[in-house]
């Protein structure tokens, strides 16, 4: 029985094993420690691609600088529809600002040069909420906003355009736009500039007022054969005389359709119909008489009526006559003058004199039944906006605000 060796043994296992596990314990400890600086911190010193990369600075997270303000301020009501709206900044630059209506309708402006402020391009409607949103940046690119609303005024005194053509019309060459307004207008920059008239294909055309109540839009020249015009009139909002506000917003489309212009020569009692460039009939005509003669110039059928009734003691000749069944008429001046069928007069006189009160009469029947008679024919091919021009009458040429007459005037003096 030997115990010694035994216990010797167990003793030495024993500290064997303590002897393993203290090294061991402590190399493992310091290689995870080793590991985990290395992983934290070595790439820096491995070429300087490791960490934060920024060489620790802080990142700006300070408020913008930029100051966006706005006029009028947020809720406020009865505003002007003109020269009320302003956006600006201060310590930065505008980079954003939208202003619209409920219904999404946004309102054009411009952003000055310098940043520091917005302006509309035209007036706001009336009796409207516009919301606005505006954004600015300071110089370190931070952004600063600003959100508010606000609603129009509600006018008292309102006006509108009464407009010619009609929406959707085929009409002559020689038809302008013509907007006769309901109140006389003491901006009249403001409403012109709140119309917009233009055409396809494209051609410069200018506004030109009669009065204070009538403004005509037209090109230099004829329009060219199917062009299609445009006329958005934008007058809500628009402040027409002191307090007198527009209520109108409204898109006039219209086609020109063939080109038709047809020349009276008085002294030769003859009507030259020509369309598109060839000359389609020559008609016998009575103009009017030596006391009471047709206006020269260029004229524009504004109306056509299929019989009317025409009595002198609306145009200045008292009793003179009073026919209740004037067949085929067809305005070309505002103060009565008419190409029209004349059925009283005999046939001989067409062609051979002059017999009328100022209008040019055409061969017809009592009634118009007759299809194939000059007036009819001429009626019926005939549309509003086709030109009509008198020569070689011992009259002045027509006034270019006495009907659609414009096309009186040298371009020079209608742009003017």
């Amino acid at each position: 029985m030997n115990g010694q060796p035994i216990s010797g043994a167990s003793a030495g296992a024993g500290r064997g094993r303590r002897g393993r596990g203290g090294p061991g314990l402590l190399a493992l400890v310091l290689g995870a420690l080793l590991l985990l600086v290395t992983a934290c911190g070595g790439g820096d010193t491995a070429g300087g691609k490791g960490g934060s990369g920024d060489g620790g600075k802080a990142e700006d997270t300070s408020a913008s600088q930029a100051v966006v303000t706005v006029a009028p301020k947020d809720g406020a009501e009865s505003v002007a529809t003109s020269g009320a709206l302003k956006v600006a900044a201060e310590q930065g630059k505008l980079t954003t600002v939208k202003v619209a209506d409920p219904k999404g309708n946004a309102v054009e402006g411009k952003i000055a040069a310098d940043g520091a402020s917005w302006t509309p391009e035209r007036h706001l409607a009336a009796a409207t909420k516009y919301t606005v949103h505006a954004v600015a940046k300071d110089e370190k690119g931070r952004e600063s906003a600003k959100d508010t609303s606000f609603t129009t005024l509600v006018p008292q005194n309102t006006f509108i355009g009464q407009y010619t053509p009609e929406d959707g019309s085929t009409v002559g060459v020689g038809m302008p736009v013509s907007i006769h307004f309901t109140r006389g207008i003491t901006d009249p920059d403001a409403v012109k500039n709140a119309i917009k008239v233009t055409s396809e294909p494209a051609v410069e055309i200018a506004g030109h007022w009669f009065g204070n109540d009538r403004l005509d839009f037209r090109p230099e020249n004829y329009w060219a054969a199917g062009t299609k015009v445009t006329v958005e009139l934008n007058l809500d909002g628009v402040e027409g005389r002191p307090g007198v506000y527009g209520k109108q917003s409204r898109t006039v489309k219209f086609t020109i359709g063939r080109s038709q212009v047809s020349t009276v020569d008085a002294s030769t009692h003859r009507m030259k119909v020509v369309r598109d460039g060839t000359e389609i009939k020559d008609i016998p005509i009575s103009a009017g008489a030596p006391a009471t003669t047709t206006y020269n110039g260029q004229m524009v059928i504004s109306e056509k009526l299929k019989v009317t009734r025409m009595n002198g003691d609306t145009v200045g000749f008292g009793g003179e006559y009073d026919i209740k069944d004037v067949p085929h008429a067809m305005r070309l001046s505002t103060s009565g003058t008419f190409l029209h069928g004349n059925y009283w007069g005999s046939s001989g006189i067409f062609g051979t004199s002059n017999t009328s009160h100022g209008c040019v009469g055409l061969r017809d029947v009592r009634g118009g039944y007759d299809g194939q008679t000059p007036a009819a024919w001429f009626y019926n091919k005939s549309l509003i906006g086709d030109v009509v021009i008198v020569k070689n009458s011992n009259d002045k040429t027509i006034a270019p605000d006495n009907g659609l007459n414009g096309w009186n005037m040298d371009w020079s003096e209608w742009t003017k």
